[in-house]
């Protein structure tokens, strides 16, 4: 298996991925329980993409500046890329239920 890299920030993590082909930036349509590409508006339901990977970073000196990256890929869409969400007290809870929903999926 292989494992996965470790950040110190969230820009460390998105630039890498980015390296690494993750190049489309998602976020999250709640309305439609779906993610979509901010270039195309494309919009991917649950079943059109897997989490590849999850960065989590906790805020060192304000909890608000606790988020999470997401790396996203797409075998249908042949994309992948990264989405980012903010987790405890200013978390979005439709969009933190939406990932939690997609993240078991993808076990």
């Amino acid at each position: 298996m292989k494992r996965k890299p470790t950040y110190e920030t969230v820009s460390e993590a998105i630039n890498d991925l980015i390296k690494r082909g993750y190049t489309t930036d998602f976020y999250i349509e709640a309305t439609k329980d779906c993610i979509v590409c901010r270039k195309s508006d494309l919009a991917l339901s649950e079943d059109e993409f897997v989490i590849d990977e999850i960065h989590r970073f906790e805020g060192e000196t304000d909890p608000g500046d606790s988020m999470i990256v997401y790396a996203i890929s797409s075998s249908k869409h042949e994309m992948k890329g990264v989405l980012v969400n903010a987790y405890g007290v200013y978390a979005d809870a439709t969009t933190s239920k939406i990932i939690a929903h997609l993240h078991k999926q993808g076990r």
